[in-house]
């Protein structure tokens, strides 16, 4: 039997990347799904690709209001919610010098903040028993250069998982959240490098991977899988790195 059959759930950010594989892994393993984006050119693409079989909702991942719509949207099509997956969010890398207010805001309400209240507006939605998976990152282990207002957002990520668990496992909700290292996804291509800066950056970075090689989306959507399924009542406010080894150098 497939291991999320008829759960209803959520993926932010699910049109492309680690969301658009995990949508078609939830699907595989027989889910109802939901995903959200921002960008309308693959808002379309997704519901020509999943037809009838996935709900999509434009939404933007940094806007509190836009989370609460989520929900509504959600409850008017699912009545209740199974999983979440809260994998929307930005990577501005840049010196500090190079950092404003307005960055710095728009990072952390994209990465964080929305997230948050996401979450927040879910609650009333979430089925006994159910999951919640946060999105989190290696580098919040890590002191790579450039990386502050990331590496901060998703630090509070990890800990969001261990503070909803405190909270929310008399319910029968687990929070666990998944710290991807570097993923070869179309978010590498947003970073405004030019190509042979792009390259040498690749090579740098699979330097540090005890592994030897980027990971790719599916392999972050098979632990999202997992830790969505009901294989997994006894994890709870967890860390699931999936990095290669990158944090052990």
């Amino acid at each position: 039997m497939p291991r999320l059959q008829d759960k209803a759930t959520l993926i932010t950010g699910g049109t492309s990347g680690i969301g658009l594989a995990t949508a078609r892994r939830f699907l595989e393993e027989g889910a109802r799904v939901a995903i959200t984006g921002t960008n309308a050119g693959r808002l379309d693409e997704a519901r020509k690709a999943f037809g009838g079989d996935i709900l999509v909702i434009a939404a933007d991942a940094g806007d509190v209001a836009a989370q609460n719509d989520i929900a509504r949207q959600i409850g008017e099509a699912f009545g209740r919610l199974d999983a979440v997956f809260v994998n929307a969010g930005i990577v501005d890398l840049r010196p500090l010098d190079d950092w404003t207010e307005e960055a710095f805001d728009r990072s952390v309400a994209i990465d964080l903040k929305g997230p948050y209240f996401l979450v927040k507006a879910l609650v009333p939605l979430l089925a006994n028993p159910s999951s919640i998976v946060l999105s989190g990152s290696v580098n919040a282990h890590m002191g790579m250069a450039g990386t502050h207002v990331y590496s901060l957002a998703k630090a509070g990520m990890i800990s969001l998982a261990r503070t909803l668990s405190g909270e929310l496992i008399g319910r029968g909700i687990r929070a666990n959240v998944i710290s991807p290292g570097p993923i070869d996804t179309p978010l590498n291509d947003k970073l405004g490098l030019e190509p042979v800066e792009a390259k040498a950056r690749a090579k740098a970075v699979v330097g540090l991977v005890p592994a030897g090689r980027f990971g790719t989306a599916e392999e972050i959507a098979n632990a999202v899988v997992f830790l969505a399924s009901d294989e997994c009542r006894f994890i709870v406010g967890s860390e699931l790195l999936i990095d290669g080894g990158m944090s052990i150098m």
